[in-house]
């Protein structure tokens, strides 16, 4: 990413304001789909954001609690809660580190590999809706982008805290 900004009402301005719009739209209608999922508060919309740890475990294989905050940008108390929900449904275990056994990995169970095979094909069902009138080529494109953009996005978060546009900011807590 690169720390230019572009001139002051030009149309690139105009572009970002646009980009800032659509990604408020987005939070919102993301908000709503995971309100639709968990129906609700409460115990399974606890255990909905629990699952949803499964998905990097699964990915990444066995890791460290603490790494797993990290990886999801979560507060670790957070993911500690989330973890013994996700262990006492059998859907994770815990094993010893092999480098360090007084420390312990996460592993996700077969129980847990089918809840995270449903949960992609909910996720897949929804996204193949929305884009069922899109061309291959503007799904890949998009999906292109969208990867960009997201790496941009994670490659910024450590630099939150430092000066950014001649103003200081403070990374913010999970919202």
């Amino acid at each position: 990413m690169t720390d230019v900004l572009p001139a002051a009402g030009s149309a690139a301005d105009a572009e970002q304001a646009s980009l800032s719009d659509q990604l408020v739209q987005l939070v919102r209608v993301m908000h709503a789909f995971k309100a639709q999922a968990t129906s609700g508060s409460g115990p399974e919309a606890r255990e909905r954001a629990a699952h949803v740890l499964l998905f990097p475990l699964t990915r990444l294989g066995a890791l460290r609690q603490g790494s797993l905050a990290e990886l999801v940008h979560a507060d670790p108390s957070t993911v500690s809660r989330h973890v013994t929900l996700l262990v006492d449904r059998g859907l994770v275990r815990r094993v010893a580190d092999e480098q360090d056994g007084r420390a312990s990995r996460l592993v996700v169970t077969p129980a847990g590999e089918a809840e995270v095979e449903k949960m992609r094909q909910e996720r897949d069902s929804v996204l193949s809706r929305v884009t069922a009138d899109w061309t291959a080529d503007e799904l890949a494109t998009f999906t292109r982008q969208l990867h960009r953009f997201v790496r941009g996005l994670n490659d910024l978060i450590p630099t939150l805290g430092t000066a950014v546009g001649g103003a200081v900011n403070p990374p913010e807590k999970d919202r």
